[in-house]
């Protein structure tokens, strides 16, 4: 036994590396989304999953605010 690991060792030492690279990579993914950050960067031009379409809320919000250079909260003076 201690001579499959001795002839594995470099293997066992890649699978080992490359586990905690994802975990990595997955941990992080997990912070970015409670965070609130997503994989779309607001860019709505160069979005490629909604390419602008009312669907995607997020870049529709985007869009909005970009074109008006104001925010898209509702305002406390519109009426009704």
């Amino acid at each position: 036994m201690l001579m499959w690991f001795y002839a594995n060792r470099i293997n066992i030492l890649l699978v080992i590396l490359i586990l905690l690279i994802l975990v990595l990579l997955i941990r992080s993914l997990i912070r970015d989304r409670k965070n609130g950050k997503s994989a779309c960067g607001g860019n709505c031009a160069g979005c490629g999953a909604c390419s602008g379409c009312s669907s995607c809320g997020r870049c529709t919000a985007t869009k909005t605010t970009e074109m008006t250079g104001r925010s898209n909260r509702i305002s406390s003076n519109t009426p009704g």
